[in-house]
């Protein structure tokens, strides 16, 4: 769009917003435009959170659907709509109910620790939820004779038991298709690239480990190399001073990080890192929605009810705030 073209429709979208009651959400890696007309931006679970807290009659989600699925099941009496429903997501198509269910059966008495990444079905056969920032925590406060089945993420469950030291905790062989397609040969290269650049990772990455052992053997500075949330890089994005940061996640988030400090170059560790589920959620598809009302989200209200169970226990180990995926 055009700067007028883009006026023109943010008007319509505010003013279609208001008319409804609506509030319109947009993860932190949507398109531009979509950041940039959203009442809230962020990740997923505290848009979720907002969803909940928020007076407005209705919820516009601008992200994948297991996002649109977890505002509903916290916010049960309000619509929540979804631009496109074919906006999925490769890591929560990883693992299925049943196939949890099936891996439930052979560690009988394990606690399911699963990532807010997952579908409503998958949260409701889950003992606890957790967020990339609180997972630690989260496999931290199960008693330490109980087997852990982590799932569905891999390269976040090896970055926990990296952490937290756990030998009998199961991780299933789920991803991300954007975070395990950053590779260790993208942090060699972009690093001796950008040597004096900060370094921010996302735990999905398939080059987390990589990372940290470079900072293991002193190959990098421990003190400008952190793997963070989404969340946890908007907050560091807000604190550095660094000339420039190489960030290591779907770039998307590279937009607010831009917005947020604009004395920083944040370089993308991998710049075809694009989700193009995220990116089916375009502006044509939001006025559409604010102009009809299609689009509604349902969970079963028994799927909803053992699904939010799960949530609620994760934010009672410790409150993820801005923090989540």
């Amino acid at each position: 769009m055009t700067p007028g073209e883009y006026d023109a429709w943010a008007v319509q979208v505010r003013r279609l917003a208001d008319e409804r009651g609506a509030v319109v959400l947009a993860h932190n890696y949507q398109v531009p435009e979509i950041q940039d007309v959203a009442h809230h931006t962020g990740d997923s679970l505290y848009l979720s959170r907002v969803a909940a807290e928020t007076d407005a009659r209705e919820i516009v989600f601008c992200g994948v659907h297991f996002m649109a699925e977890t505002a509903k099941i916290l916010s049960p009496d309000k619509t929540v709509l979804l631009p496109d429903h074919a906006a999925g997501c490769s890591l929560a198509d990883s693992i299925t109910a049943q196939q949890l269910r099936e891996w439930k059966a052979e560690h009988p008495g394990a606690v399911v620790v699963s990532y807010v990444n997952t579908t409503a079905a998958v949260k409701a056969e889950t003992d606890v939820c957790c967020t990339s920032s609180n997972a630690a925590d989260v496999v931290r406060s199960i008693p330490a004779d109980r087997e852990v089945l982590f799932c569905p993420d891999q390269f976040l469950g090896a970055h926990v038991r990296r952490v937290t030291g756990r030998t009998n905790m199961h991780i299933w062989a789920g991803e991300c298709h954007v975070h395990a397609g950053i590779s260790p040969a993208d942090v060699r290269s972009q690093i001796a690239a950008h040597p004096d650049a900060e370094i921010l990772v996302h735990p999905e990455c398939g080059c987390t480990t990589s990372v940290l052992d470079l900072v293991s053997n002193g190959d990098l500075p421990a003190d400008r190399t952190r793997v963070l949330s989404t969340g946890g890089m908007v907050d560091a994005a807000v604190a550095t001073r660094a000339g420039q940061v190489l960030v290591a996640t779907e770039v998307g988030i590279l937009h607010q990080l831009r917005s947020l400090n604009t004395g920083t170059d944040f370089i993308p560790m991998n710049a075809r890192a694009a989700c193009r589920y995220m990116k089916m959620i375009t502006p044509a598809k939001l006025l559409r929605t604010l102009q009809t009302g299609e689009g509604a989200v349902d969970v079963d209200p028994d799927t909803a009810a053992r699904a939010r169970r799960a949530v609620e226990a994760m934010i009672a180990i410790g409150d993820p705030g801005r923090g989540g995926e």
